[in-house]
């Protein structure tokens, strides 16, 4: 199989683009590509949740082909719900390992400021099952915040070490030019924010956003002849699944694709946990971040909010997490996310994250979810001489 690496990355900053529409999002990228060689696609994978939900429209292979000047490429639009961004990743990752392309673009966009509150509160659970959504009136906050009521009450853990983890996200994103929420929180003011369904409160729920990613991926033999910004090896790519409802599973609190998912991307990478330095996870919800990190192993079980107060997730710890603020802070513009997390890992390793930087990251991963677990992908990204 051949190696495949990530020669250029280019991010719209996540907000509510009320005057925009998913093209003119999808142009804005072109010019965080200047000077890289993208004539010389082979395909174009683009990763959206919503398209024909918000703005009516599908066929987006095509119509990103065309806005970005690449008409006559084949192009795919891949649907993961929100864990779209990396499935996307994976699927030109894939492409490339097979021998099917030299060059890949992967772009993910998604507008969701066009959504209605109500829209927003559906569009939010489309991962999840219809019959228990849909005709039993339960939306995905409300399985979260039940999630989140379990794990307080197993590990005997005070809330306050879940709602945390956003005001780290805060600190992070405060620094980040390309995210949505650029300032700090305090955790009384998460406490005190209003119920979105107990426990959980509205600012551990990450909000609404627009947005548009693309990393550019390429062969060894795609690198002699492309110019392209720095380059670093997308080493491991992996998905798993699970049962979709969280209390159907053996254990609610364990995320054991994100585990399977995780641990199959570091084999493929010849890496281990040890060796991860930047780690982006998908907080759409503050339980969510914890159950992550337990479940891949880097926090024992009702341990991560402990691990995060001494300080083992910040920028200077010993595995710096959402170093631009997570979907959380950064932004979640859904099917684009991945992505997202995908340029900020190559950003962190080339060097180019300015004041989120991570001093000596040379391994970084991330972890896109579709609904509360119920499929999981996961990237390890590597700078060449690792």
């Amino acid at each position: 199989m051949r190696r495949v690496y990530i020669a250029g990355a280019s991010l719209v900053k996540v907000d509510e683009y009320w005057g925009e529409s998913l093209d003119s999002l999808v142009t804005q990228l072109a010019d965080g590509f200047s000077g890289l060689a993208l004539h010389k696609i082979d395909a174009v994978y683009v990763a959206n949740m919503l398209g024909e939900v918000l703005q009516s429209q599908a066929n987006l292979g095509a119509l990103v082909a065309e806005d970005l000047g690449l008409a006559g490429v084949a192009a795919f639009r891949v649907e993961a719900g929100e864990a779209s961004g990396l499935a996307a990743l994976h699927a030109g990752y894939q492409s490339i390992r097979a021998g099917l392309a030299d060059t890949v673009l992967v772009l993910g966009v998604e507008k969701l400021s066009d959504a209605s509150p109500e829209e927003a509160m559906a569009t939010s659970s489309l991962s999840e099952r219809y019959d228990y959504v849909g005709f039993q009136g339960v939306p995905e906050p409300a399985i979260a915040s039940m999630m989140y009521s379990q794990y307080l009450k197993r590990f005997e853990v005070p809330q306050e070490m879940v709602a945390q983890f956003p005001v780290m996200m805060h600190e992070h994103a405060a620094k980040s030019p390309h995210s949505q929420y650029q300032f700090k929180i305090t955790l009384e003011s998460v406490l005190s924010s209003p119920p979105v369904s107990e426990p959980l409160r509205r600012l551990e729920c990450a909000g609404i956003g627009d947005g548009a990613a693309a990393v550019l991926l390429c062969s060894s033999d795609a690198l002699s002849t492309i110019r392209h910004d720095e380059v670093v090896e997308l080493a491991g790519s992996a998905c798993s699944t699970d049962i979709v409802f969280p209390f159907d599973r053996e254990d609610p609190l364990r995320l054991g694709a994100a585990s399977r998912a995780f641990e199959e991307a570091m084999a493929r990478a010849g890496v281990a946990r040890r060796d991860i330095r930047v780690l982006e996870i998908h907080d759409s919800y503050s339980i969510l971040a914890c159950l992550l990190l337990e479940s891949i192993g880097l926090s024992e079980p009702g341990r991560s909010g402990v691990d995060l107060k001494k300080g083992k997730y910040s920028l200077g710890g010993e595995v710096a997490v959402n170093t631009f603020g997570g979907l959380k802070a950064r932004g979640h513009p859904a099917g684009a996310t991945g992505v997202y997390q995908a340029a900020e890992v190559y950003l962190q390793l080339t060097g180019r994250a300015k004041g989120c930087q991570v001093d000596g990251a040379k391994v970084g991963a991330a972890l896109n979810l579709a609904g509360l677990g119920s499929c999981v992908f996961a990237s390890v990204m590597k700078v060449r001489d690792v």
